[in-house]
Protein backbone atom coordinates (compact mmCIF):
# COMPACT_ATOMS: atom_id res chain seq x y z
CA UNK A 1 0.00 0.00 0.00
CA UNK A 2 1.18 3.35 -0.78
CA UNK A 3 2.56 5.82 2.12
CA UNK A 4 0.30 8.29 1.20
CA UNK A 5 -3.16 6.07 1.34
CA UNK A 6 -4.73 5.96 4.50
CA UNK A 7 -4.22 2.36 6.36
CA UNK A 8 -8.08 0.70 6.23
CA UNK A 9 -8.00 -1.18 9.43
CA UNK A 10 -8.84 -4.47 9.70
CA UNK A 11 -12.63 -4.26 10.91
CA UNK A 12 -12.15 -8.10 12.06
CA UNK A 13 -9.04 -7.41 14.69
CA UNK A 14 -6.87 -11.03 13.39
CA UNK A 15 -3.93 -8.90 14.54
CA UNK A 16 -3.59 -5.86 16.55
CA UNK A 17 -0.29 -5.61 17.33
CA UNK A 18 0.77 -6.41 13.26
CA UNK A 19 -1.30 -3.62 12.55
CA UNK A 20 -0.28 -1.34 14.96
CA UNK A 21 3.55 -1.79 14.06
CA UNK A 22 2.10 -1.45 10.30
CA UNK A 23 0.86 2.25 11.23
CA UNK A 24 3.29 3.12 13.20
CA UNK A 25 5.75 2.04 10.16
CA UNK A 26 3.79 5.21 8.22
CA UNK A 27 4.58 7.74 11.35
CA UNK A 28 3.33 8.38 14.52
CA UNK A 29 0.63 9.91 13.45
CA UNK A 30 -1.19 7.83 10.44
CA UNK A 31 -3.86 8.27 7.96
CA UNK A 32 -6.05 5.61 8.66
CA UNK A 33 -9.73 4.46 7.06
CA UNK A 34 -12.40 3.27 9.28
CA UNK A 35 -15.45 1.22 9.08
CA UNK A 36 -17.77 2.67 5.86
CA UNK A 37 -14.82 4.46 4.63
CA UNK A 38 -14.23 7.25 6.71
CA UNK A 39 -11.23 8.93 6.73
CA UNK A 40 -9.04 9.70 9.55
CA UNK A 41 -5.84 9.65 11.90
CA UNK A 42 -4.81 6.86 14.21
CA UNK A 43 -2.12 7.92 16.90
CA UNK A 44 0.60 5.43 17.72
CA UNK A 45 3.79 7.33 19.04
CA UNK A 46 3.92 7.59 22.47
CA UNK A 47 5.21 11.70 22.87
CA UNK A 48 2.68 12.39 20.17
CA UNK A 49 -0.17 10.59 22.08
CA UNK A 50 0.54 12.80 25.14
CA UNK A 51 0.17 15.73 23.24
CA UNK A 52 -3.36 14.92 21.53
CA UNK A 53 -4.72 13.45 24.65
CA UNK A 54 -3.75 17.10 26.67
CA UNK A 55 -4.84 19.13 23.44
CA UNK A 56 -8.55 20.71 23.82
CA UNK A 57 -8.24 21.30 20.28
CA UNK A 58 -8.95 17.49 19.60
CA UNK A 59 -12.50 17.62 21.19
CA UNK A 60 -14.58 14.59 22.33
CA UNK A 61 -18.05 15.75 21.88
CA UNK A 62 -18.85 14.28 18.48
CA UNK A 63 -21.28 17.48 17.88
CA UNK A 64 -18.03 18.97 17.17
CA UNK A 65 -17.39 16.50 14.16
CA UNK A 66 -18.82 18.13 11.11
CA UNK A 67 -18.98 15.07 9.04
CA UNK A 68 -21.58 13.88 12.14
CA UNK A 69 -23.59 17.13 12.56
CA UNK A 70 -24.10 17.63 8.57
CA UNK A 71 -25.49 13.57 8.29
CA UNK A 72 -22.37 12.86 6.30
CA UNK A 73 -21.75 10.21 9.22
CA UNK A 74 -25.64 8.33 8.84
CA UNK A 75 -27.47 6.37 11.93
CA UNK A 76 -26.15 3.26 10.84
CA UNK A 77 -22.28 3.61 10.80
CA UNK A 78 -20.53 0.67 12.85
CA UNK A 79 -19.15 2.96 15.05
CA UNK A 80 -22.37 5.07 15.88
CA UNK A 81 -22.27 4.32 19.56
CA UNK A 82 -19.14 5.74 20.16
CA UNK A 83 -21.51 9.18 18.95
CA UNK A 84 -24.82 8.61 20.55
CA UNK A 85 -23.67 8.44 24.28
CA UNK A 86 -24.11 11.90 26.56
CA UNK A 87 -21.27 11.28 29.48
CA UNK A 88 -18.07 12.79 30.45
CA UNK A 89 -15.70 10.94 28.04
CA UNK A 90 -18.09 13.04 25.29
CA UNK A 91 -17.96 16.12 26.43
CA UNK A 92 -15.35 18.58 26.77
CA UNK A 93 -14.65 22.02 28.81
CA UNK A 94 -16.99 22.59 31.51
CA UNK A 95 -19.54 20.30 30.54
CA UNK A 96 -17.22 17.13 31.01
CA UNK A 97 -15.48 18.98 34.45
CA UNK A 98 -19.69 18.84 36.01
CA UNK A 99 -19.99 15.63 34.85
CA UNK A 100 -16.76 14.19 35.85
CA UNK A 101 -16.62 15.77 39.25
CA UNK A 102 -20.36 14.35 39.76
CA UNK A 103 -19.42 10.70 39.14
CA UNK A 104 -15.68 11.09 40.99
CA UNK A 105 -17.89 11.10 44.35
CA UNK A 106 -18.17 6.86 43.72
CA UNK A 107 -14.13 6.92 42.68
CA UNK A 108 -12.77 8.50 45.60
CA UNK A 109 -10.34 5.83 47.33
CA UNK A 110 -12.32 5.74 50.29
CA UNK A 111 -15.03 4.47 48.12
CA UNK A 112 -12.58 2.34 45.87
CA UNK A 113 -11.79 0.83 49.11
CA UNK A 114 -14.95 0.06 50.11
CA UNK A 115 -15.23 -2.59 47.12
CA UNK A 116 -12.32 -4.63 48.46
CA UNK A 117 -14.72 -6.75 50.24
CA UNK A 118 -17.25 -7.17 47.43
CA UNK A 119 -14.09 -8.14 44.99
CA UNK A 120 -12.33 -10.36 47.58
CA UNK A 121 -16.35 -12.79 47.53
CA UNK A 122 -16.65 -12.55 43.96
CA UNK A 123 -13.30 -13.91 43.33
CA UNK A 124 -13.49 -16.64 45.68
CA UNK A 125 -16.99 -17.38 44.56
CA UNK A 126 -15.65 -17.96 40.98
CA UNK A 127 -12.52 -19.73 42.39
CA UNK A 128 -14.73 -21.82 44.64
CA UNK A 129 -16.58 -22.46 41.03
CA UNK A 130 -13.68 -23.19 39.24
CA UNK A 131 -12.75 -25.69 41.79
CA UNK A 132 -15.41 -28.37 40.20
CA UNK A 133 -13.16 -29.06 36.97
CA UNK A 134 -10.27 -31.67 36.74
CA UNK A 135 -7.12 -30.62 36.95
CA UNK A 136 -6.43 -31.71 33.58
CA UNK A 137 -9.51 -30.88 32.20
CA UNK A 138 -9.14 -27.86 29.38
CA UNK A 139 -11.41 -24.59 31.36
CA UNK A 140 -11.73 -21.39 29.57
CA UNK A 141 -10.94 -19.32 31.92
CA UNK A 142 -11.85 -15.91 30.27
CA UNK A 143 -15.07 -16.95 30.24
CA UNK A 144 -15.51 -18.14 33.77
CA UNK A 145 -13.50 -15.92 35.62
CA UNK A 146 -11.62 -12.71 34.00
CA UNK A 147 -15.25 -11.60 32.17
CA UNK A 148 -17.74 -12.43 35.41
CA UNK A 149 -15.25 -10.66 37.81
CA UNK A 150 -15.09 -7.14 36.59
CA UNK A 151 -18.84 -7.66 35.17
CA UNK A 152 -19.92 -8.81 38.81
CA UNK A 153 -18.12 -5.82 40.43
CA UNK A 154 -19.35 -2.74 38.16
CA UNK A 155 -23.21 -4.32 38.19
CA UNK A 156 -22.94 -5.51 41.83
CA UNK A 157 -21.25 -1.37 42.14
CA UNK A 158 -24.44 0.46 40.08
CA UNK A 159 -27.15 -2.66 41.46
CA UNK A 160 -28.09 -3.88 37.81
CA UNK A 161 -30.55 -6.53 38.84
CA UNK A 162 -29.76 -10.41 37.63
CA UNK A 163 -32.19 -10.24 34.97
CA UNK A 164 -30.91 -7.58 33.40
CA UNK A 165 -27.20 -8.00 33.52
CA UNK A 166 -26.45 -10.43 30.85
CA UNK A 167 -28.09 -8.40 27.94
CA UNK A 168 -26.49 -4.77 29.37
CA UNK A 169 -23.11 -6.35 29.25
CA UNK A 170 -23.95 -7.67 25.31
CA UNK A 171 -24.78 -4.36 24.63
CA UNK A 172 -20.84 -3.26 25.88
CA UNK A 173 -19.63 -6.17 24.40
CA UNK A 174 -21.31 -5.39 20.61
CA UNK A 175 -20.40 -1.66 21.06
CA UNK A 176 -16.42 -2.48 21.01
CA UNK A 177 -17.20 -5.01 18.01
CA UNK A 178 -15.82 -3.23 14.76
CA UNK A 179 -16.87 -6.04 12.30
CA UNK A 180 -20.86 -5.56 12.76
CA UNK A 181 -23.08 -4.41 10.02
CA UNK A 182 -24.48 -0.80 10.98
CA UNK A 183 -28.15 -1.94 11.08
CA UNK A 184 -26.25 -4.32 13.71
CA UNK A 185 -24.84 -1.51 15.80
CA UNK A 186 -28.03 0.59 15.34
CA UNK A 187 -30.01 -1.58 16.98
CA UNK A 188 -27.78 -2.27 19.31
CA UNK A 189 -27.23 1.38 20.56
CA UNK A 190 -31.40 1.38 20.76
CA UNK A 191 -31.88 -1.79 22.77
CA UNK A 192 -28.92 -1.15 24.95
CA UNK A 193 -30.26 2.72 25.47
CA UNK A 194 -33.64 1.75 26.17
CA UNK A 195 -32.64 -1.25 28.58
CA UNK A 196 -30.68 1.06 30.47
CA UNK A 197 -33.21 3.99 30.71
CA UNK A 198 -35.64 1.46 31.94
CA UNK A 199 -33.04 0.74 35.11
CA UNK A 200 -32.52 4.83 35.80
CA UNK A 201 -36.34 4.95 35.66
CA UNK A 202 -36.99 1.99 37.95
CA UNK A 203 -33.75 3.72 40.35
CA UNK A 204 -35.46 7.04 40.26
CA UNK A 205 -38.72 5.17 41.63
CA UNK A 206 -37.19 3.02 44.68
CA UNK A 207 -33.44 4.09 45.08
CA UNK A 208 -31.05 1.92 47.02
CA UNK A 209 -27.37 2.80 47.95
CA UNK A 210 -25.79 1.44 44.74
CA UNK A 211 -23.85 3.91 42.75
CA UNK A 212 -27.03 4.30 40.14
CA UNK A 213 -28.96 5.44 42.66
CA UNK A 214 -25.73 7.79 43.90
CA UNK A 215 -25.67 9.48 40.54
CA UNK A 216 -29.27 10.22 40.32
CA UNK A 217 -29.13 11.68 43.34
CA UNK A 218 -26.11 13.31 43.12
CA UNK A 219 -26.12 17.43 42.97
CA UNK A 220 -23.64 19.95 42.62
CA UNK A 221 -23.12 23.05 44.73
CA UNK A 222 -25.12 24.86 42.48
CA UNK A 223 -28.10 22.33 42.83
CA UNK A 224 -27.61 20.65 39.53
CA UNK A 225 -28.11 17.06 38.88
CA UNK A 226 -27.19 14.97 36.23
CA UNK A 227 -30.09 14.83 32.78
CA UNK A 228 -31.68 11.59 32.63
CA UNK A 229 -29.25 11.34 29.54
CA UNK A 230 -26.63 11.78 31.33
CA UNK A 231 -27.05 9.35 33.68
CA UNK A 232 -28.30 6.54 31.13
CA UNK A 233 -24.70 7.55 29.51
CA UNK A 234 -22.40 7.42 32.13
CA UNK A 235 -24.30 4.02 32.95
CA UNK A 236 -23.07 3.37 29.22
CA UNK A 237 -19.80 4.18 29.78
CA UNK A 238 -19.05 2.41 33.50
CA UNK A 239 -20.72 -0.74 32.25
CA UNK A 240 -18.91 -0.99 29.15
CA UNK A 241 -15.29 0.18 30.46
CA UNK A 242 -15.62 -1.31 33.93
CA UNK A 243 -16.11 -4.96 32.35
CA UNK A 244 -14.71 -4.99 28.35
CA UNK A 245 -11.54 -3.02 29.51
CA UNK A 246 -10.85 -5.09 32.56
CA UNK A 247 -11.40 -8.53 31.58
CA UNK A 248 -8.72 -8.15 28.80
CA UNK A 249 -5.89 -6.91 31.60
CA UNK A 250 -7.01 -9.75 33.40
CA UNK A 251 -6.49 -12.44 30.61
CA UNK A 252 -3.38 -10.94 29.19
CA UNK A 253 -1.85 -10.96 32.98
CA UNK A 254 -3.08 -14.40 32.92
CA UNK A 255 -0.94 -14.96 29.96
CA UNK A 256 1.81 -13.61 30.66
CA UNK A 257 2.68 -15.74 33.65
CA UNK A 258 1.96 -18.96 31.95
CA UNK A 259 3.66 -18.39 28.59
CA UNK A 260 6.65 -16.93 30.87
CA UNK A 261 7.34 -19.28 33.41
CA UNK A 262 10.33 -17.50 34.58
CA UNK A 263 9.15 -14.53 35.27
CA UNK A 264 6.23 -16.29 37.60
CA UNK A 265 8.67 -18.07 39.00
CA UNK A 266 10.24 -14.48 39.95
CA UNK A 267 6.70 -13.73 41.51
CA UNK A 268 6.50 -16.55 43.56
CA UNK A 269 9.88 -16.47 44.81
CA UNK A 270 9.44 -12.61 45.47
CA UNK A 271 12.19 -11.51 43.23
CA UNK A 272 9.43 -9.62 41.40
CA UNK A 273 5.99 -8.51 42.29
CA UNK A 274 2.29 -8.67 41.24
CA UNK A 275 2.14 -5.05 40.49
CA UNK A 276 5.61 -5.23 38.10
CA UNK A 277 2.92 -7.72 36.38
CA UNK A 278 0.18 -5.67 36.28
CA UNK A 279 1.99 -2.28 35.01
CA UNK A 280 4.04 -4.42 32.39
CA UNK A 281 0.75 -6.12 31.34
CA UNK A 282 -1.07 -2.74 30.96
CA UNK A 283 1.97 -1.59 28.85
CA UNK A 284 2.78 -4.59 26.51
CA UNK A 285 -0.66 -5.78 26.12
CA UNK A 286 -3.21 -2.45 26.40
CA UNK A 287 -6.68 -3.90 26.88
CA UNK A 288 -7.86 -1.23 23.98
CA UNK A 289 -6.39 -1.54 20.91
CA UNK A 290 -7.87 1.79 19.09
CA UNK A 291 -10.07 4.23 20.94
CA UNK A 292 -12.66 5.96 19.26
CA UNK A 293 -12.72 9.21 19.12
CA UNK A 294 -11.55 12.47 18.84
CA UNK A 295 -12.11 15.60 16.34
CA UNK A 296 -9.65 17.95 15.61
CA UNK A 297 -11.31 21.38 15.72
CA UNK A 298 -8.85 23.18 13.82
CA UNK A 299 -5.44 22.18 11.63
CA UNK A 300 -2.88 20.75 14.68
CA UNK A 301 0.74 20.07 13.72
CA UNK A 302 1.32 16.49 15.71
CA UNK A 303 4.03 13.74 15.03
CA UNK A 304 5.29 15.10 11.59
CA UNK A 305 1.58 15.69 10.26
CA UNK A 306 -0.72 18.09 10.70
CA UNK A 307 -4.54 16.81 11.35
CA UNK A 308 -7.00 19.09 9.35
CA UNK A 309 -9.69 20.35 11.31
CA UNK A 310 -12.75 18.08 11.28
CA UNK A 311 -10.54 15.17 11.35
CA UNK A 312 -11.67 12.11 13.69
CA UNK A 313 -8.68 10.54 15.26
CA UNK A 314 -7.87 7.43 16.95
CA UNK A 315 -5.72 6.58 20.06
CA UNK A 316 -3.68 3.41 19.13
CA UNK A 317 -3.00 2.41 23.00
CA UNK A 318 -1.53 -1.02 21.95
CA UNK A 319 0.99 0.25 20.07
CA UNK A 320 1.53 3.04 22.53
CA UNK A 321 2.80 1.06 24.86
CA UNK A 322 5.13 -0.62 22.52
CA UNK A 323 6.77 2.70 21.50
CA UNK A 324 10.05 1.71 20.68
CA UNK A 325 11.04 5.71 21.00
CA UNK A 326 10.55 4.97 24.79
CA UNK A 327 11.26 1.35 25.58
CA UNK A 328 14.04 0.62 22.70
CA UNK A 329 14.09 -3.07 20.36
CA UNK A 330 12.79 -4.78 23.53
CA UNK A 331 9.35 -2.98 23.17
CA UNK A 332 7.19 -5.67 22.15
CA UNK A 333 8.89 -7.92 24.37
CA UNK A 334 6.76 -9.17 27.89
CA UNK A 335 9.32 -8.20 30.85
CA UNK A 336 7.87 -7.93 33.97
CA UNK A 337 11.71 -6.77 34.84
CA UNK A 338 11.79 -3.73 32.67
CA UNK A 339 13.11 -0.57 35.24
CA UNK A 340 10.80 2.23 32.56
CA UNK A 341 7.17 0.74 32.58
CA UNK A 342 5.58 3.75 31.29
CA UNK A 343 2.32 3.53 29.48
CA UNK A 344 -0.82 6.06 28.78
CA UNK A 345 -3.15 2.88 28.45
CA UNK A 346 -5.69 4.96 31.28
CA UNK A 347 -4.81 7.83 29.26
CA UNK A 348 -3.55 11.09 30.25
CA UNK A 349 -4.69 14.64 30.64
CA UNK A 350 -8.42 15.76 31.61
CA UNK A 351 -9.74 12.78 30.34
CA UNK A 352 -7.85 10.06 32.32
CA UNK A 353 -9.77 7.24 33.48
CA UNK A 354 -11.61 7.43 36.71
CA UNK A 355 -12.12 3.92 37.44
CA UNK A 356 -7.91 3.56 37.32
CA UNK A 357 -7.44 2.95 41.35
CA UNK A 358 -10.71 0.05 40.63
CA UNK A 359 -9.40 -1.39 37.89
CA UNK A 360 -5.79 -1.87 39.79
CA UNK A 361 -7.16 -2.59 42.80
CA UNK A 362 -9.16 -5.85 41.01
CA UNK A 363 -6.29 -6.77 39.41
CA UNK A 364 -4.09 -6.98 42.74
CA UNK A 365 -6.93 -9.17 44.16
CA UNK A 366 -7.70 -11.12 41.53
CA UNK A 367 -4.22 -12.14 40.20
CA UNK A 368 -2.59 -13.76 43.65
CA UNK A 369 -5.34 -15.38 44.83
CA UNK A 370 -5.99 -17.36 41.30
CA UNK A 371 -1.93 -18.31 41.53
CA UNK A 372 -2.24 -19.36 44.94
CA UNK A 373 -5.65 -21.61 44.40
CA UNK A 374 -3.74 -23.28 41.01
CA UNK A 375 -0.19 -22.69 41.36
CA UNK A 376 0.25 -25.59 38.52
CA UNK A 377 -1.87 -23.85 35.84
CA UNK A 378 -0.63 -24.22 32.94
CA UNK A 379 -1.79 -22.77 29.05
CA UNK A 380 -4.09 -25.52 27.16
CA UNK A 381 -2.56 -24.22 23.78
CA UNK A 382 0.57 -22.54 22.39
CA UNK A 383 -0.09 -18.58 22.87
CA UNK A 384 -0.17 -18.59 19.12
CA UNK A 385 -2.98 -20.31 18.51
CA UNK A 386 -5.42 -18.03 20.67
CA UNK A 387 -8.19 -16.94 18.44
CA UNK A 388 -8.39 -12.68 18.51
CA UNK A 389 -11.22 -10.92 19.68
CA UNK A 390 -12.85 -9.99 16.58
CA UNK A 391 -12.37 -6.16 16.69
CA UNK A 392 -9.88 -3.29 16.14
CA UNK A 393 -11.01 -1.86 19.05
CA UNK A 394 -9.89 -4.11 21.67
CA UNK A 395 -6.71 -6.12 22.62
CA UNK A 396 -7.81 -9.35 23.85
CA UNK A 397 -8.55 -13.22 22.99
CA UNK A 398 -12.07 -14.88 22.45
CA UNK A 399 -11.05 -18.14 24.69
CA UNK A 400 -8.14 -18.54 26.93
CA UNK A 401 -8.38 -22.24 27.32
CA UNK A 402 -5.61 -23.66 30.81
CA UNK A 403 -5.80 -26.85 32.40
CA UNK A 404 -6.19 -26.28 36.07
CA UNK A 405 -3.63 -28.52 37.12
CA UNK A 406 -4.10 -29.64 40.83
CA UNK A 407 -5.06 -27.23 43.06
CA UNK A 408 -3.40 -25.92 46.37
CA UNK A 409 -3.80 -27.91 49.42
CA UNK A 410 -6.21 -25.58 51.98
CA UNK A 411 -5.12 -26.46 55.20
CA UNK A 412 -7.86 -26.92 57.98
Amino acid sequence: MEQSCPYKLDVTGRDVHAEGEAIRARGPVAQVELPGGVQGWSVTGYQAARQVLADPRFAKDPKKWPAYTSGAIPPNWPLIGWLLMDNMTTNDGADHQRLRKLVSHGFTPRQVERTRPLIVKIVNDLLDGLSSAGPDEVVDLKGRFATPLPARVICDMFGVPEALRASVLRGAQVNVTSSISGEEAEANVEQWHRELLELVEAKREKPDEDMASLLIAAKEEDGSTLTQEEVVGTLHLMLGAGSETLMNALSYAVLGMLSNPGQYEMVRNGTSSWDDVIEETLRAQAPVAQLPLRYATEDVAVGGAVIKAGDPVLMGFTAIGRDPAVHGETAGDYDITREDKTHLSFGHGVHFCLGAPLARLELKIALPALFERFPNMTLAVRPDQLEPQGTFIMNGHRELPVRLGQPATVLA
